[in-house]
């Protein structure tokens, strides 16, 4: 469990983290996998560190130029909103973080990859904890000239219109 000074640090009660939304089906098309609506979602640079820059071409370059990464299915997303976390979500978020570390990057185990699925998690948790509920992210991510990767992340405000508490985005499927 956590002691109370990271509590203290992410912000208690109060946490708030990013999940994905989809508007339209759009990113079905333009990820190799596309995060499904309302998973807990973190940056996900990391994982195109080590890659050349020649070699982001196509939906990887479409994933790196502004994706984020799902917790939950560890697809793709264009956008990210950001909602109220738990401290048992928090727990939940940075366990499947380490698992992921362990079973896609070669992590020798969960509790030294751990650390590392914590440094992600607080990255958000800083990222978020001056937004409002429903706030929208967007990322652009770059190479830099020595290689690095750089990025940016937006904001779309939410409306004023509704309680922040509560859910204002709807997202509606298409009958074609």
């Amino acid at each position: 469990m956590y002691s109370s000074s990271r509590k203290d640090e992410a912000g208690g009660a109060g946490m708030k983290f990013l999940r994905t939304i989809r508007f339209d089906p759009s990113d079905e098309n333009v990820f190799d996998r596309a995060a499904g609506p309302d998973e807990w979602a973190i940056s996900g640079a990391f994982e195109f560190v080590g890659l050349e820059r020649e070699n982001v071409v196509g939906k990887t370059k479409q994933a790196f130029a502004n994706g984020f990464l799902s917790l939950e299915s560890f697809g793709r997303s264009t956008f990210a909103s950001v909602a109220e976390l738990g401290d048992d979500d928090l727990e939940n978020v940075e366990r499947c973080l380490a698992r992921h570390f362990v079973e896609r990057y070669d992590a020798p185990d969960e509790a030294a990859a751990l650390p590392v699925a914590r440094e992600e998690a607080q990255f958000v948790l800083d990222l978020c904890k001056d937004s409002l509920v429903n706030t929208i992210f967007t990322v652009q991510r770059r190479f830099a000239d020595d290689g690095q990767i750089k990025e940016e992340f937006r904001t779309i405000a939410a409306p004023d219109a509704r309680p922040m508490h509560t859910r204002i985005w709807n997202v509606v499927e298409d009958n074609e």
